[in-house]
C-alpha cells in the first residue's frame, strides 16, 4: 500500500485578524509586498481533533516565544488590497515559488542545518476592515514522489514496538536534546535503539550517526495528526529530503511519529506510530518536484475561506473603525502628508445651522472631526428640509424644532462617534 498524509487544517486566532488590522492601517497600508509570519503545530491533541497549523496576535513577531512542546513554522503573507486582487491571484505560481525554496535548501544543504526550511507556509488574505471580514487561503507546500511512497509495514502504536526502558529513554533522550538545542520541540531527529537505550541526535549529523547502520535507518518526525494509521503533513517534505541525500544509499527507512500527549496530569507517548517504508529506486531529477498543498475550504472544495468578526463586535465601534479606515484610504490615496491626528482633534464652531451650516457640518464630520458645536437661535420652518440636509419633513411639525439641537440630534444619528 501507499503512504497517504494527514494535511493540516488552518487555525487563525482572532487576535491574528486584529494584529493584520492593526499593521495594514499603521504600516502596510497600501503596500501588498510579501510578509515573514510565523505559526506553530502541537503533537499533544487528543484523538478527533484535526492537524492544526495556529496563527496567533504573535504572528507578526519574529522574537515572539512559541509555547512550550510547540513546533515553530514560518511562512510568507500575501496580503491583498481588494478582492479582486485576491480572487485573480495565480494560486499556482505563489505555490511553486515556495516549492521551489524549498528545494533549492534541500538541494543546498540548508535544509539539513535548518530544518524549520521544510516547514513552510504561505498565506493569501483580503481584510475588508469596514465589514471586518477577512478572507483568507492557507496552503503548505509539500513536494511529490512521481509514484508515491511504498510502505512495507503498516503503522503500529509505539507502545507494541518499545518496551518500558525504551519509552521512558526515548522521552528523555528527546526532551535533553531540546534543552540543549534551546527549542520548544524538534521537528525531525534521528533515532538509534537497542534492548534497553535509545539514543537521538540532529539531522545535520546523519553521517556520523548512521555510519554503520546499513540500509536502513530509523528517523523521528514530530507529528501533529493523532491518527491511528497516517502521519501528519510535516513527514512529506521530509522523504523527499531522504531521497534526494541518502535515496541511493538506502533501502529502508524507519519513521517514528513522535506523539506526546499529557491527560490528567500522565505524560504518554505509547500513541505515537512506528511503520517501514522504501524510498523509489527511480532517483529525483534536478527540477523541482510537483507541489500540493492549498487547503480545501469548509464545504470540501478548492477555494478560499472568509471569517466574519463584525458579529462579535458592537456597532458603534464598528461604525469608529470603518470611518476611521476610510480617511485614512482617502489620505493614503489622495493627501499622504495630511495629518489626521489634528483634525480629528480639532474642535469646529458653527454659527448658524441653516443650509451652509449642515452642508459643513456633514463636510467636517467626513473628514473625521468629531466635535462640533451648532449656534442658531430659529426653529425649522417648512422651507427648510429641501436645502438643509440634516433636516426632514416632521422637524417643521407644531412650531418647528431648534436648529441647534436637531442638527446636533441628526449627527449623532448619522454617525455615533460625532
Amino acid at each position: 500500500s501507499k503512504l497517504q498524509f494527514a494535511p493540516f487544517s488552518s487555525a487563525l486566532d482572532a487576535g491574528f485578524w486584529h494584529q493584520l488590522t492593526q499593521r495594514k492601517l499603521n504600516e502596510y497600508r497600501l503596500d501588498e509586498t510579501p510578509k515573514v509570519i510565523k505559526g506553530y503545530y502541537y503533537n499533544g491533541d487528543p484523538l478527533g481533533l484535526p492537524a492544526r497549523l495556529t496563527l496567533e496576535f504573535s504572528a507578526f513577531d519574529m522574537n515572539a516565544s512559541i509555547p512550550a512542546r510547540c513546533c515553530p513554522a514560518f511562512g510568507t503573507l500575501y496580503n491583498t488590497n481588494t478582492f479582486e486582487t485576491f480572487k485573480s491571484c495565480d494560486k499556482k505560481a505563489l505555490l511553486d515559488k515556495e516549492a521551489n525554496e524549498i528545494w533549492e535548501s534541500i538541494k543546498s544543504g540548508a535544509a539539513l542545518e535548518n530544518p524549520m526550511l521544510l516547514n513552510r507556509f504561505l498565506l493569501l488574505t483580503f481584510a475588508d476592515l469596514k465589514k471586518y471580514h477577512f478572507y483568507y487561503w492557507f496552503c503548505y507546500p509539500a513536494l511529490c514522489f512521481p509514484d508515491g511512497i511504498h510502505i512495507t509495514q503498516k503503522p503500529v502504536c509505539l507502545g507494541d514496538r518499545f518496551s518500558l526502558t525504551q519509552l521512558e529513554a526515548l522521552q528523555k533522550a528527546y526532551d535533553d536534546l531540546c534543552q540543549e538545542e534551546g527549542v520548544t520541540a524538534l521537528p525531525y531527529f534521528l533515532i538509534r535503539y537497542h534492548d534497553n537505550s535509545v539514543t537521538i541526535s540532529l539531522l545535520k549529523k546523519w553521517d556520523d550517526f548512521f555510519q554503520d547502520q546499513g540500509g536502513k535507518v530509523t528517523v523521528g518526525v514530530y507529528d501533529p495528526c493523532n491518527l491511528a494509521q497516517y502521519p501528519g503533513w510535516p513527514l512529506r517534505n521530509f522523504l523527499i529530503l531522504a531521497a534526494h541525500k541518502w535515496g541511493s544509499v538506502l533501502q529502508r527507512v524507519e519513521v517514528l511519529c513522535f506523539r506526546d500527549r499529557t491527560m490528567q496530569g500522565v505524560r504518554d507517548i505509547t500513541h505515537s506510530i512506528i511503520f517501514e517504508i522504501t524510498l523509489p529506486e527511480t532517483p529525483l531529477g534536478p527540477d523541482c518536484p510537483k507541489a500540493v498543498g492549498w487547503e480545501k475550504n469548509q464545504k470540501g472544495g478548492m477555494g478560499p475561506r472568509m471569517v466574519n468578526l463584525s458579529e462579535c463586535m458592537d456597532p458603534k465601534r464598528l461604525a469608529e473603525s470603518s470611518v476611521d479606515l476610510n480617511l485614512k484610504l482617502m489620505c493614503w490615496r489622495l493627501v499622504p502628508t495630511l495629518d489626521l491626528e489634528k483634525i480629528v482633534a480639532a474642535k469646529c464652531l458653527l454659527l448658524g445651522a441653516g443650509t451652509l451650516g449642515c452642508s459643513v457640518a456633514r463636510t467636517l464630520m467626513g473628514w473625521g472631526v468629531r466635535k462640533i458645536t451648532f449656534v442658531d437661535n430659529a426653529k425649522i420652518s417648512y422651507s427648510n428640509p429641501v436645502r438643509q440636509p440634516l433636516y426632514e419633513f416632521e422637524d417643521c411639525l407644531s412650531g418647528g424644532k431648534p436648529k441647534a439641537l436637531a442638527a446636533a440630534d441628526r449627527l449623532q444619528k448619522i454617525f455615533p462617534g460625532v
